[in-house]
């Protein structure tokens, strides 16, 4: 049996999160705020209306993610930052430490959930001060464990990103988590290109993920569209993130490969609906075929038939309606004949076949 049936649900707030529920679907506001706390508010307006469960955050500073320095090394060469130094890149994208209250405040008022990703010991801090449910640990600092041991050790649900992450680095940070304390945990798979092609994505990994490590498992997709994120939970994906935009075309970080509000609403839809296709385990009539069973095919005359007179298949066929003997009958009924006279347009029954 697979380890992914043995695990106890994940709760985050009053959600229970497992293979055995409706996926949990978070919006990611990232640096979709750009720069604007009125903007803020209404990506988390927006992702309540659209049916998600969840927003997420992002909790660091520049000088708490990067040095503040113009080496090669900190510089970024191509892609959607061309030019600018990992300083310059976070101090655009941060979200304001006074910032994290009202948000807190806001989604409480709106009932939807909110949680963030720490970046270093002083995020999970203020986080624990505003009583977050949840620590998310981004796929770059998953190589970070004495953070994960930080956030694993508030006794709170912790999701892991894997980005980049070699099976050995993912089996660490899970040992690491594990070790701290953390008894709920979700292993998102995740490919750290913004974009990410759909074909780069694997999503057959996720059932490896949950069986290898033994851990729910869940998506952070960062292709454009809904479709591998759709596809992920007949694979088992429990937990589905996504980046969330007020408008993509607003010129943000994120902004060029986040959803926005109509596609998350149609994520929210399409993915519940494909979890609730999934199902079990089931052979038994549905009670929407049972209108149609009458429809199916049977034996009827086709030909006017006169007693004694043998059938053939110029004069017997298998048609639609089902009022007739079934078709598996139509050899049998072939080496027979006919006990009495029939009219064409006559569904087959057995008496009207010799016996003898």
């Amino acid at each position: 049996m697979s380890s992914l049936t043995q695990k106890t649900p994940v709760q985050i707030k009053d959600r229970l999160i497992s293979a055995k529920h409706p996926p949990y679907i978070v919006a990611e506001m990232s640096a979709n705020h750009n720069g604007s706390l009125d903007r803020a508010f209404e990506i988390i307006e927006q992702a309540a209306l659209a049916g998600a469960d969840a927003v997420k955050i992002q909790s660091y500073r520049p000088d708490t993610i990067t040095l503040n320095s113009r080496k090669p090394e900190f510089m970024v060469n191509g892609g959607l930052w061309d030019g600018k130094s990992l300083y310059e890149l976070y101090e655009w994208a941060h979200m304001p430490w006074e910032w994290h209250r009202p948000l807190f405040e806001k989604a409480h008022d709106l009932g939807i959930t909110i949680f963030s990703s720490p970046f270093d010991f002083t995020a999970v801090d203020l986080l624990e001060s505003l009583n977050a449910p949840a620590y998310k640990i981004a796929s770059f600092e998953l190589v970070d464990l004495p953070l994960i041991r930080y956030a694993a050790a508030t006794g709170k649900p912790l999701i892991l990103s894997t980005g980049m992450a070699s099976q050995i680095e993912i089996a660490e940070a899970v040992e690491a988590a594990k070790d701290a304390g953390c008894e709920q945990l979700i292993v998102l798979h995740c490919v750290s290109g913004y974009p990410a092609p759909s074909s780069d994505y694997n999503l057959r990994t996720l059932p490896d993920i949950a069986e290898r490590f033994g851990v729910h498992a869940g998506l952070s997709d960062h292709t454009i569209d809904n479709a591998a994120a759709v596809a992920s939970v007949a694979l088992g994906s429990c937990f589905i993130e996504k980046h969330f935009t007020l408008d993509r075309n607003a010129g943000g970080p994120d902004d060029s490969f986040s959803l926005e509000p109509k596609d998350l609403k149609s994520l929210c839809t399409d993915a519940r609906k494909a979890w609730e296709a999934l199902g079990e385990v089931n052979y038994d009539r549905k009670q929407s075929e049972l209108g149609n069973l009458k429809f199916r095919r049977s034996l009827y005359v086709v030909k006017d038939i006169q007693q004694g007179e043998r059938f053939t298949s110029d004069n017997v066929r298998s048609v639609r309606p089902a009022a007739g003997m079934a078709p598996k009958h139509y050899e049998a009924v072939l080496a027979s004949t006919a006990s009495q006279n029939i009219e064409a347009g006559t569904a087959l029954k057995p008496e009207h076949l010799n016996t003898d």
